[in-house]
């Protein structure tokens, strides 16, 4: 399964045991909603070398991920958050894109789990 690697089961139970269903859908579909747009953050931050920007849409991802139980992509965005912008941009840019490909693997297992 999919969701093995990429969600914590046991944290999402927890959460949705304490939340309820249908608020665990409400905010898994809000970070999913709201995650282009911190990616468009964080990519105006790397061109306009925000570094708060930077930092503050990394632990915005950090921190719901962790919510979730996305270990791998909680420790990806936290090591983002630490490090924040390089003087190069281009590996600025490169860590974005690969942090973006996780969101994406993982809200689809966000998305398997709700509808599983």
């Amino acid at each position: 399964m999919i969701n093995g690697d990429l969600i914590d089961q046991s944290v999402f139970s927890q959460l949705q045991e304490a939340t309820g269903s249908d608020f665990i859908k409400e905010l898994v579909e809000t970070f999913l909603e709201e995650g282009p747009g911190i990616f468009a953050e964080l990519r105006s931050a790397i061109s306009t070398r925000n570094a708060d920007q930077f930092r503050r849409g990394a632990h915005s991802i950090k921190s719901n991920a962790q919510t979730f139980g996305a270990a791998r992509l909680a420790e990806q965005a936290r090591k983002i958050e630490i490090t924040g912008l390089a003087a190069d941009m281009e590996a600025n840019s490169a860590q974005i894109s690969a942090l973006d490909v996780e969101f994406q693997r993982t809200a689809l297992a966000l998305k398997s789990m709700l509808n599983g």
